[in-house]
């Protein structure tokens, strides 16, 4: 078990050559207030005066004091950090090894100590600092504290008792030393605190007797101060002093931090093992440095051709999960954004029944109509069709965008080798932008062409487009009803109990005598009397209904004929769209009130639009997508390669295209620096075998 300390100190010489933070190696951090004996205590487990003295802040940066048994000499080894400070503190730490046969096997970290006003060239937020510092390396959960604290001060306003607090609340990490026992006030002791009846530590409290100005003046040996100390525990703290002084708490730092190590060994070996396959992972995505050009640019190439025909597909290793990417996307644009657009045209929208009647009386010229003519349709549907080719052109576009969306997608996240060469890459993405450029147009011509095919021929013979006969019947039987059935029956009924010759509905008492005349007919005079009376209505009907048409006629014709007799011949110009010449001196109505076979008419006219709208739309809603796979989606999955190939894979090119970034150069050189000292430290930790540990 004594050789975990060595084993924590050789990982710490290994990850001090990369630089490297991420490993939190289990250690002992020192941390005091100034003037409160850190200096004295560490000198005393090492046995040697080596810190320097002196006012103010004299540790301006941490120390990493490793102290190593051996059997005859003694050494120093120490490492600088490249920077220096002039003020202020640096966090940047020193490293200091000492080989001696006096000390036992231990790692110490040494603070600057805390300070509250700052003194000279001191920067003014020098307490934060220090702080900051502080707290960087106690908040390691790998790591000891050791809070100096003086006996001659009040332990409740200890600032390293404070600080150890917050990121140790339950204390199991905490060790406290009280020192200067000697300089408190007479007929006063630490007893009290030394047993942890004023603050109970987890660790323990050891009390020690530090060296004095005046023995640090007249050079008095450690050797001598230690046997003072130990007589002095004796006479002050007699029941204490086994578990007091320098040496007691030098043993007691080497067990507590060697137990430590081995608490914290398999979670450390677990962490190491798992950074060495990320940083073996990352050194693997930069790439080996390039031997053979012609070799890399093709196995770039086509891997980046293969993760975009994949990333189309929905076949890629990385898929997202946040937002629909690549063929997914595609999909979506076909079927909700371009199929939604499409039945939201209304197939009768933009168009007026004054633009139908004008429509209808252009196709005729200067002849009236007897019927509807096909013309006016074929005209008034065209105009309809056409407002389905914008759209068309806008589902281009958007699979256009996301086709350009994919190379970026690729760059990113499938094909890590591109970023190594940031020239090979940006001419892929030109490659790509050209081709898909180039077939932009190509598709956009063919989805013109689909709906120029509709306008080109309108088919009325289609089988699901419905005859126009059947629709003007359809829309004059709807017509025909004059007066509700219900009418016509009871005159019928009312009628039936009076002479076939009268055609006066009888009232209700009438009513009621004739029902019971009816029980008295037989059967076949009631129907005689019915068929009579029914033919006798009908053509009734008809007459009123011929009557009343001529008569309405002919009112309209004598108010036309007044109102032409009354206008004066102010001008001939050419009528505008759905407004008649204007010959008075007031303006017209631009609406009017449409007669019964004009409305019969319009409707038609919309009925068949409708229709054929309809087919046409269905017929563009399948066509539009498959154009679009066909000429522009499966073009450049079927030719990205060659193309790629053909315009990058040239001996003139090979070496300005693979030339690496100078950040990729540094990252893979400080990638493979530091695998190598996980590798080194994983060689170091599995020297540790179980038997070792107990």
């Amino acid at each position: 078990m004594e050789t975990l300390i060595p084993t924590i100190n050789r990982l710490q010489e290994v990850f001090l050559t990369v630089g490297a933070e991420i490993i939190q190696l289990p250690q002992i951090v020192v941390v005091g207030s100034q003037s409160s004996g850190k200096s004295s205590v560490l000198e005393s487990l090492v046995g040697r005066d080596f810190l320097p003295r002196g006012s103010g802040i004299v540790t301006r940066r941490p120390l990493v004091l490793q102290l190593v048994n051996v059997l005859f000499y003694t050494a120093f080894m120490i490492s600088f950090p490249s920077s220096h400070t002039l003020q202020g503190i640096s966090p940047e730490p020193i490293y200091l090894k000492i080989f001696s046969p006096k000390v036992l096997n231990l790692t110490l970290v040494d603070l600057p100590g805390i300070t509250k006003v700052p003194v000279g060239d001191q920067p003014e937020d020098i307490e934060a600092q220090v702080q900051e510092m502080i707290l960087s390396f106690i908040s390691n959960p790998n790591s000891l504290i050791l809070a100096v604290s003086p006996a001659n001060s009040d332990l409740a306003t200890s600032d390293a008792l404070k600080l150890a607090r917050e990121v140790d609340p339950d204390g199991r990490r905490t060790l406290l030393v009280v020192s200067k026992l000697d300089l408190m006030d007479a007929g006063t002791d630490a007893l009290e605190v030394l047993l942890g009846r004023v603050i109970p530590v987890r660790l323990g409290i050891i009390g020690v007797v530090n060296r004095s100005q005046h023995d640090i003046n007249t050079q008095k040996s450690l050797e001598d101060t230690t046997r003072d100390e130990q007589a002095f525990l004796q006479r002050h703290y007699p029941s204490l002093a086994s578990r007091a002084g320098s040496r007691y708490l030098a043993k007691t730092l080497s067990r507590l931090l060697m137990h430590h190590i081995r608490d914290c060994l398999p979670d450390l070996k677990t962490r190491v093992t798992v950074l060495n396959a990320q940083y073996q992972a990352r050194l693997n995505g930069y790439g080996q440095p390039v031997e053979d050009h012609s070799a890399t640019l093709l196995q770039i190439v086509t891997k980046f051709a293969s993760d975009y025909c994949s990333t189309i597909e929905g076949t890629a290793r990385f898929i997202q999960t946040s937002e629909l990417c690549g063929g997914a996307r595609i999909c979506y644009i076909f079927h909700e954004t371009f199929g939604r657009t499409l039945q939201c045209i209304d197939p009768l929208g933009g168009l007026t029944e004054l633009d139908i009647l004008t429509a209808i009386r252009n196709a005729t010229g200067p002849r009236p109509a007897l019927f509807v003519p096909e013309v006016s349709f074929e005209l008034l549907v065209k105009r309809q069709m056409k407002r389905l080719e914008e759209p068309s052109l806008r589902c281009v576009e958007l699979v256009h965008e996301e086709l350009q969306r994919i190379i970026q997608h690729c760059s990113s996240f499938s094909t890590q080798e591109l970023l190594r060469f940031p020239k090979l890459h940006d001419s892929i993405v030109e490659v790509v932008t050209g081709l898909l450029r180039k077939r932009l147009p190509i598709t956009n011509e063919m989805v013109h062409n689909l709906v120029a095919i509709e306008l080109a021929y309108i088919n009325t013979k289609h089988p699901d487009f419905a005859d126009a006969a059947q629709v003007s019947a359809s829309v004059n039987s709807q017509q025909v009803a004059i007066c509700p059935l219900q009418q016509v029956l009871a005159f019928i009924i009312y009628s039936a109990g009076v002479n076939s010759s009268s055609c006066v509905p009888l009232s209700l008492n009438n009513y009621v005598s004739a029902s019971k005349h009816k029980q008295s007919l037989s059967q076949l005079q009631w129907n005689s009397r019915l068929s009579r009376i029914f033919f006798d209505l009908m053509t009734s009907l008809w007459i009123s209904c011929c009557q009343a048409e001529a008569l309405d006629g002919g009112k309209r014709w004598k108010n036309e004929k007044f109102a032409e007799e009354k206008a004066s011949p102010a001008g001939f110009g050419s009528p505008s769209k759905g407004q008649a010449i204007n010959l008075l001196d007031t303006a017209l109505p631009v609406s009017r009130k449409l007669s019964a076979r004009e409305q019969r008419d319009c409707e038609v006219i919309q009925r068949l639009i409708k229709c054929y709208f309809l087919i046409v739309r269905k017929s563009i809603q399948d066509s539009v997508p498959k154009t679009v796979m066909h000429f522009l989606v499966n073009f450049v999955k079927e030719h990205l390669q060659s193309e790629l190939v053909g315009q990058l894979y040239k001996q003139a090119l090979l070496q300005e295209l693979l030339i690496e970034s100078q950040d990729t150069a540094q990252q893979r050189t400080e990638v493979a620096q530091m695998l190598e000292g996980l590798k080194k430290a994983n060689n170091i930790i599995s020297e540790i075998r179980e038997t070792h540990l107990w």
